[in-house]
């Protein structure tokens, strides 16, 4: 089961989410993913020169995000002809539930091409699969849904390292083109679920923020997440991945985790 649109605008800055935004955690809160990309939109559509790609963004989750309608808000809080920071928040319920900021580095076509790092191809992309599920997650999970998924290795119900590609079968806002930036922060936030090391029926693994780091804009819409997890001895964890397309790398993930007993 998918539907149209992860939001549905209802202003110039405000937006009512969907049941593809669903965390896997509880329906009735949101996937940190679409939350990720609709700040990234929003600081993507702030300033003069909204051209410059973004080249890294955070995003810090002050807590479950409900769903029902949010607002967002954006600036510029350092411009720059090469190099410009943002910064975005998003309120729900008269309460700021995120907050993001992100660098945008101006690029040259070919400026350094004759000393880029070679390219590492990722495997081709798979067949579609039958039979595989959510890991326990009911199978109308919205999220789950409005994303395609072909796993290379591991899966929603293996512990341990997963490489899947993705492509995300919807848009971010209802009658609007979605980014190649705002299709990598949807899916990127998964990183730390695809890859969790204990199982999630037994253990929450929440990051409580998202680090995306950008070497270039994905050239296509199947993206390919390669993400592996750590716990350490005290209660907290790292996520860290890497999204790649049919070129190589496009960007780099990392995830502080708390992770602790249901």
């Amino acid at each position: 089961m998918t539907v149209g649109a992860f939001y549905l605008p209802v202003g110039e800055h405000e937006f009512e989410s969907t049941p593809a935004t669903a965390s896997p955690w509880d329906f009735s809160l949101q996937h940190g993913g679409p939350p990720a990309a609709l700040l990234a939109r929003a600081m993507q559509r702030c300033g003069a020169d909204r051209a410059t790609p973004l080249a890294r963004v955070t995003v810090d989750f002050l807590g479950g995000i409900p769903q029902g309608r949010l607002r967002t808000e954006a600036r510029v809080l350092r411009p720059g002809r090469r190099v410009e920071l943002l910064e975005a928040e998003m309120w729900a319920d008269g309460k700021l539930a995120v907050q993001a900021s992100a660098w945008r580095i101006r690029q040259r076509d070919g400026a350094t091409a004759g000393v880029a790092t070679p390219a590492v191809l990722p495997p081709p992309v798979p067949p579609p699969s039958a039979g595989w599920s959510f890991g326990g997650i009911s199978p109308d999970w919205g999220y789950g849904n409005a994303i395609e998924w072909r796993f290379v290795a591991g899966g929603f119900a293996d512990p341990g390292p997963a490489s899947v590609w993705t492509r995300v079968r919807i848009p971010l806002v209802a009658g609007e083109q979605t980014t190649p930036e705002q299709r990598a922060m949807i899916v990127a936030d998964s990183a730390n679920g695809l890859s969790g090391e204990l199982p999630m029926a037994d253990w929450l693994f929440i990051p409580p923020t998202l680090t995306v780091t950008f070497q270039r804009v994905p050239a296509s819409e199947w993206m390919f997440l390669d993400a592996a997890s750590t716990i350490g001895p005290n209660g907290t964890g790292i996520a860290q991945g890497t999204i790649s397309d049919e070129r190589g790398l496009v960007c780099r993930i990392s995830q502080p985790l708390l992770v602790a007993p249901r």
